[in-house]
């Protein structure tokens, strides 16, 4: 590498927002950051390449906490936002953050069909098993059993399992981290971006306020990286077995890739030719944009 390109290339402390995180001390969030700021740096990427989308929960002040583009939205609408932004500049590199509330319970629907349109964005979401933000009620990936603030006779409903419904909704790569592995965890990051089509990476981030059952200490003896055993990424029920296995051994690690699909913006006709639609010419006289713009304010 010559002087000039190691120059340039940025470090992780170039990618930190002009807000400081206002996370609990010890939350697993930070974790998350930091490996993502490793991650594009070691990518080689610039802050005006990325745009980071959130909806709402603790997690989800994300971009403000990140030097890129960035966007804070809905609650559980943040992949919507993704896809249209993806689409208008499909060069852009997408990344979507938020949390088990958002991303799995109000923003389920959107989960669902942002996996199965494969877009080329990488969703990760930070896994507490709980709502952080509203201090403590049971989330959608809690487990049975759990006693919180909404259920203080425990829990009586199934945890949902967000690597299986992935794998089977048809995103093309399947991940799970964890923040007390953060080699691991800059690892993945880095192979869900360079991933074409839909990457989720779910990540355990134990909330250190609010969920007293899965903490460091529970997951510690558990993790089990799927590099360390025989594991087939390509077998789409190999990862779909894993994914189901929850007890004395939790796995991290890719569950699921695959490269035989052609992403949404690959298979779109309108994005073949003149690049990015953010950077064509506007199909609209100048009088006719000013008469939408004038009836949208």
């Amino acid at each position: 590498m010559s002087e000039t390109n190691t120059l340039s290339v940025l470090q992780p402390k170039d990618f930190k927002g002009k807000v400081d995180p206002d996370w609990c001390p010890g939350c697993g969030d930070f974790g998350v950051l930091s490996s993502l700021q490793r991650a594009v740096s070691e990518l080689g990427l610039k802050p005006h390449q990325i745009l980071t989308i959130s909806g709402i929960g603790c997690s989800s002040n994300f971009p403000g906490f990140f030097n890129s583009y960035g966007m804070h939205t809905l609650h559980g609408r943040s992949l919507p936002h993704a896809s249209g932004a993806k689409l208008s500049n499909h060069e852009m590199t997408v990344i979507v953050t938020g949390g088990d509330g958002d991303g799995y319970g109000i923003g389920g629907n959107h989960f669902t069909h942002t996996s199965r349109r494969n877009l080329d964005i990488l969703y990760i979401v930070m896994d507490n098993q709980i709502y952080g933000l509203t201090t403590g009620q049971i989330s959608p990936t809690s487990e049975a059993g759990m006693k919180t603030k909404s259920t203080p006779h425990g829990s009586i409903e199934l945890p949902f399992n967000p690597i299986a419904s992935a794998i089977t909704a048809g995103a093309t790569w399947v991940a799970r981290g964890y923040t007390g592995n953060v080699k691991q965890l800059v690892s993945l990051i880095k192979a869900g971006i360079e991933h074409k089509g839909f990457s989720l990476l779910d990540v355990f981030s134990p909330c250190v306020t609010f969920n007293k059952v899965n903490t460091y200490q529970f997951f510690r003896p558990r993790v089990q990286p799927l590099e360390d055993s025989e594991h087939d990424s390509s077998d789409w029920k190999q990862g779909i077995e894993k994914a189901m296995v929850w007890g004395d051994v939790i796995h991290t690690g890719i569950f699921f890739e695959t490269n035989s699909r052609l992403t949404l913006e690959e298979q779109e006709p309108v994005l073949d030719e003149g690049g990015p639609l953010a950077h064509r010419e506007l199909g609209l006289t100048t009088e006719q944009t000013e008469r939408i713009v004038s009836r949208m304010m």
